[in-house]
């Protein structure tokens, strides 16, 4: 068994911090207040303090200027795609908006996959669809589907198609557990997917993207009815 994580009184920190600022309580563009004072307020040592700052600077929601102070970065605006996984379990709102960019960047990548897939691509398309069946239990059924959609992106043969399917992918995972429903059943989930997949191996975009389409809708469905 793995062990479980301990939270640290950093962790817990950053934790608070990162929830005020995703819940406009420290609005952006706006200055924290002092270090001693917030430190104060929140019970911890400045050190402590310092190390969550350092995390969230990281993650793209605080930057701090000597002389000036830590000011709540405008992630909205100027963030990236790096931020959705921390977004989407902060707020399950986020999960309807990455479903649409879903829709239409994996109907393209379809598309596309079908039009440039190679002999290799193909041969890996259709073991990654065996494996979907092959799989035993939701999760593991829910991580070979993914396989076979970053296998699409490859089949492309353009990498930014393949960042951009690694993105969404790392927007949702954290929270699968809740997502789960469309691959509780292997032969469901495979019997769903197949179409797309034969569609590629086919080199019919047309039909690809219009399988596609499909795939995700119907597994978009079943994901947001186990999540009402």
């Amino acid at each position: 068994m793995e062990a479980l994580p301990r939270e640290t009184i950093v962790d817990v920190l950053e934790g608070r911090l990162r929830e005020d600022i995703l819940a406009g309580r420290h609005p952006a563009g706006s200055l924290l207040p002092p270090e001693r004072q917030l430190a104060e307020g929140y019970g911890v040592t400045r050190t402590t303090l310092k190390h969550a700052f350092g995390r969230l600077v990281q993650a793209g929601l605080l930057e701090t200027r000597h002389g000036v102070g830590t000011r709540v970065r405008d992630y909205i605006r100027l963030g990236g795609a790096d931020l959705l996984p921390m977004l989407v379990r902060h707020s399950p709102d986020w999960i309807g908006e990455i479903f649409e960019v879903r829709r239409s960047i994996g109907a393209l990548i379809a598309e596309r996959a079908a039009d440039r897939a190679t002999a290799r691509d193909r041969t890996a398309l259709v073991e990654l669809l065996a494996a979907v069946r092959e799989s035993e239990g939701g999760d593991a059924v829910q991580l070979a589907d993914a396989e076979v959609h970053r296998a699409l992106a490859r089949a492309t043969g353009n990498r930014v198609y393949v960042l951009l399917t690694n993105t969404l992918f790392n927007a949702y995972l954290p929270v699968r557990a809740a997502l789960v429903a469309p691959f509780t059943d292997p032969a469901a989930a495979h019997a769903r997917l197949a179409p797309l997949v034969d569609a590629v191996t086919a080199g019919d975009p047309a039909a690809a993207r219009t399988a596609a389409g499909a795939y995700l809708a119907a597994t978009e469905r079943i994901m947001l009815e186990g999540l009402a």
